[in-house]
C-alpha cells in the first residue's frame, strides 16, 4: 500500500528531521509510531499524507511515486484524498466551516461522494455530536473539537487513516470507543503517539524513532514496550535514582505523557 525507500526530510535551512527511513505498510496493518516529542512523528505522517515531499528518497503509494506534481492532477489528487486522511494533533487547524454539520459534510462534498446527509447523521451519532450540529466548531471544547475533526475524516470512509496523538483531548470513554472502532474497522492505521498504554491497544506492529530521526526498531509492539533500553534510547523512558535502606538504586522507568 505504502512504501518508503531511503526517505529523508528536512525543513528549509534545517538539519535532517527524518533520516534514511525504509519500510512498507500493508493493507489492513495497524502500525504505531513511537518516539519522543520532536523526533519527527508528525512530519512522517505529513509525508505519508502527501502534504510534504521527501528531501531525498522515494515514497510510493500502490507502486506509484507520490509527489506534489502527481497529486496536483485532479483525478489522482481526489482519489488519494479519499483513500488517505490525516488527523492533526491540534484539531483547530482542521476546522473552518461555520457549523459542525457543514464541517462533517465538507470532505464528502469536495470529493463528490454520495449520501452526504446520511454520512453526517451516522458519524455525528457515533461520536455523540448531534446536539452540536448547528453550532460553530470554534465554540466547542477541546475534546468536542477533536471529535468533530475525527468525524469529518470518518465521513469519507477512507482506507488509510493517519492519526497524530488521537487521544490527546478525548475523555476515557471516547478513547475506548475509538480503539474498538478502529481495530474492528478493517482500515489501515498509522498512529503516532508517545502514550505507551494507548500504543499497546492500537496495533501489533510499531516503529520506534530515535530523537535524530532514525528507525531504532520495527517489529512487534509487545517486544518494543518491554525493551527498556530501547525506550530509554528513544527518550520514552528515563533512569530514576532513589535510596532504599541507605543504598542508592537506579532503575529505568517508562512513562506516558499527554
Amino acid at each position: 500500500m505504502i512504501e518508503l525507500r531511503h526517505v529523508s526530510f528536512a525543513w528549509p535551512d534545517e538539519a535532517l528531521l527524518l533520516n534514511d527511513l525504509s519500510f512498507s505498510l500493508q493493507r489492513g496493518e495497524k502500525l504505531v509510531l513511537l518516539g519522543a516529542n520532536g523526533c519527527g512523528k508528525s512530519t512522517l505522517l505529513r509525508l505519508l499524507n502527501g502534504l510534504v515531499e521527501p528531501t531525498s528518497g522515494e515514497l510510493r503509494w500502490q507502486g506509484q511515486l507520490l509527489t506534489r506534481q502527481y497529486l496536483k492532477q485532479a483525478d489522482h489528487g481526489r482519489t488519494f484524498r479519499k483513500f488517505c486522511v490525516l488527523l492533526f494533533q491540534q484539531p483547530e487547524v482542521m476546522l473552518f466551516n461555520p457549523t459542525v454539520r457543514e464541517e462533517l459534510g465538507y470532505g464528502p462534498r469536495q470529493l463528490g461522494l454520495p449520501d452526504i446527509a446520511e454520512r453526517v447523521a451516522y458519524w455525528s451519532r457515533q461520536l455523540k455530536l448531534d446536539e452540536f450540529l448547528d453550532k460553530a466548531p470554534f465554540l466547542l471544547s477541546g475534546g468536542q473539537k477533536q471529535k468533530v475533526a475525527l468525524a469529518s475524516l470518518l465521513t469519507l470512509d477512507p482506507e488509510l487513516m493517519l492519526l497524530d496523538e488521537p487521544s490527546s483531548s478525548l475523555d476515557p470513554a471516547t478513547v475506548g470507543w475509538l480503539i474498538d472502532e478502529l481495530l474492528h474497522s478493517g482500515k489501515t492505521l498509522v498512529v503516532a503517539t508517545h502514550n505507551l498504554s494507548l500504543a499497546a491497544e492500537l496495533g501489533e506492529r510499531c516503529i520506534v524513532l530515535s530523537q535524530q530521526g532514525h528507525i531504532l526498531f520495527d517489529g512487534p509492539i509487545k517486544s518494543a514496550l518491554t525493551d527498556l533500553p530501547l525506550l530509554e534510547h528513544a527518550g520514552l523512558a528515563h533512569r530514576h535514582k532513589h535510596q532504599h535502606e541507605g543504598v542508592e538504586h537506579v532503575h529505568s522507568h517508562a512513562h506516558d505523557w499527554q
